[in-house]
C-alpha cells in the first residue's frame, strides 16, 4: 500500500469498537511483544488542555537533553503531527510500513483507529529508542487504549469540564471518575484545579491508590506579569520572569502543571535528570519555546486572524477571558464550526458580550452541526449570523476585516481545515 492507502484505511476504521480501549490495546501489546517495555511514560488526561501540557512538557524534556516520543489526537492537517519525536513528525515511509504491517495483522479483536495510531507510536517511539514517552489520552481515562500501556512515571489530569457525556457520564464527578482511571499505584500524580465536585474523585482514587507524590497546581501563585512582543510573562511559585508565545491566560496553568511534572519526572528519572539549575533553565527554555498549533494561534495580522480549537464550553470560556485579557475593550468577528452533540448554546451565550457577529459553518464530518441550525440559533440570542456555504470564501484575507479581528473557534477538526488554508 502507498502512504495515503495506508492513512485513508486507518482512518475509516470505526470510532468505537464491541471491547473497551484498555482491552483491544492490551490483546494488541501482548500479540506484538510488549513495545513499551522498559519506556519511561509521562501519561496525560483531562477534558481541556491535555495537549498543551503535552507540548510544554516535551520542550522541557528536549531542552533537558531527552530523545521524547509524543503521542495525540487529532491531527489538525498531516497524519505525522499524532506521531512525533523531539517535535519532528514520523515520516511517511514509516507510517507506510508500521501502518501496513499493524493493518494486516490478526490481534484477535478489531481494533479501532485510535488503537491502530497507538500501536504505531509505540513501535516507532521503541525503533527510535525514547528517553520518554507522553501518551495523551483519546477519551476518558479508565477504558481508553493508553491505559493497557503500564505504570507511568507521571501521570497528569488537567482541567475537567462536560464532554463526551454520552461515554463519559452526565456529571463533573461521573466524568472525573473516568478521568481518574488513570491513576495507578506508584505514578507521582499532577492534577491542574478543578470544580469540586470533578477534584473529589480524583482525590479519592489517589487515597484509593496510595499516590506519595502528589501535587495540585497552586493558581494563588500564577501572577500574570503582561504581554509583550509576542510573549505573555508570568510567574508561578519560585518561578519568576516565565516567558511563553502560547496565548491564552488558561496556558498559565498549563505551563505550570507542566513544570511540575518535569519536576516530578526528573526525581524518579535520575539517569536523565540533568541537575538542579539545569533542570530550572530547561523549564524556562521549554515554556517560552513551546508552540502548539490549533491554539490560541494567529494566522494572519493584517488583516487579523486568531483560531482556537475551543469545542465545548470550558474552551470557550477560556477563549473568552484570554481575548478580554489580550485585546482589553474589543469585540471580534466569530466564525464558528461545532459538532451536533456539544453544548453549543453555552458557548454562544458565553461569547456575545464579546460579539460583533458570527458566521456560523459546517464542519466536514458527519457528526457536524449543520450552519443554518446553529446561525438560527445564535440569531435568537439578539446578534446576526449568517451561514457560509463555503468557510474557505469567509476566510480569505479580501473577506476578513480589516477594522476587527476576526477569531475562528470550535471543533479541532475544524481548525484543521482553516490550518491547511494557511
Amino acid at each position: 500500500m502507498t502512504y495515503e492507502e495506508v492513512v485513508e484505511k486507518i482512518s475509516n476504521i470505526r470510532r468505537f469498537g464491541n471491547l473497551t480501549g484498555v482491552e483491544i490495546m492490551g490483546r494488541m501489546l501482548t500479540a506484538l511483544d510488549y513495545p513499551q517495555t522498559g519506556m519511561r511514560v509521562i501519561h496525560i488526561a483531562g477534558t481541556n488542555g491535555k495537549g498543551s501540557v503535552s507540548a510544554f512538557l516535551c520542550e522541557i524534556l528536549r531542552e533537558a537533553g531527552c530523545n521524547v516520543g509524543m503521542f495525540t489526537s487529532p491531527h489538525l492537517v498531516d497524519f505525522g503531527e499524532r506521531i512525533t519525536v523531539n517535535g519532528e513528525m514520523i515520516p511517511k515511509e514509516r507510517v507506510r510500513v508500521l501502518g501496513e504491517e499493524l493493518l494486516t495483522a490478526d490481534f484477535g479483536v478489531q481494533p479501532t483507529m485510535f488503537d491502530l495510531c497507538l500501536a504505531m507510536a509505540l513501535l516507532y517511539f521503541k525503533e527510535r529508542q525514547c528517553d520518554v514517552v507522553i501518551l495523551e489520552t483519546g477519551l476518558g481515562g479508565r477504558c481508553d487504549s493508553t491505559n493497557a500501556v503500564g505504570i507511568p512515571d507521571v501521570s497528569v489530569i488537567t482541567k475537567i469540564g462536560f464532554d463526551h457525556m454520552a461515554i463519559l457520564g452526565n456529571t463533573l464527578g461521573e466524568i472525573a471518575a473516568e478521568k481518574a482511571g488513570i491513576i495507578k499505584h506508584g505514578t507521582a500524580l499532577i492534577l491542574e484545579s478543578q470544580e469540586t465536585e470533578a477534584l473529589l474523585p480524583l482525590l479519592a482514587a489517589a487515597e484509593r491508590e496510595e499516590i506519595g507524590d502528589f501535587r495540585i497546581v497552586d493558581t494563588k501563585q500564577i501572577k500574570n506579569t503582561g504581554y509583550k512582543g509576542g510573549m505573555q510573562q508570568f510567574s508561578y511559585g519560585a518561578y519568576e520572569g516565565l516567558c511563553m508565545q502560547m496565548l491564552g491566560v488558561h496556558q498559565y496553568e498549563n505551563a505550570a502543571a507542566a513544570l511540575l511534572a518535569a519536576e516530578a519526572f526528573f526525581a524518579r528519572a535520575e539517569e536523565l535528570s540533568p541537575g538542579g539549575e539545569r533542570i530550572k533553565s530547561s523549564i524556562y527554555r521549554g515554556i517560552a519555546r513551546t508552540r502548539w498549533q490549533g491554539r490560541m494561534e494567529i494566522l494572519s495580522e493584517d488583516p487579523f486572524l486568531l483560531v482556537d480549537g475551543a469545542h465545548n464550553s470550558n474552551g470557550v470560556c477560556a477563549l473568552r477571558d484570554s481575548l478580554a485579557a489580550l485585546f482589553p475593550g474589543e469585540k471580534f468577528h466569530f466564525v464558528m464550526g461545532v459538532m451536533a452533540d456539544k453544548d453549543y448554546e453555552e458557548m454562544i451565550g458565553l461569547l456575545l458580550p464579546l460579539a460583533i457577529d458570527f458566521t456560523t459553518c459546517t464542519v466536514e464530518s458527519e457528526r457536524a452541526l449543520a450552519a443554518r441550525e446553529l446561525a438560527s440559533c445564535i440569531e435568537k440570542r439578539g446578534i446576526r449570523a449568517v451561514a457560509a456555504a463555503d468557510y474557505r470564501a469567509c476566510l480569505t484575507p479580501e473577506k476578513l476585516s480589516r477594522e476587527h479581528k476576526t477569531v475562528a473557534f470550535g471543533s479541532l477538526y475544524f481548525i484543521g481545515e482553516i490550518e491547511a488554508l494557511f
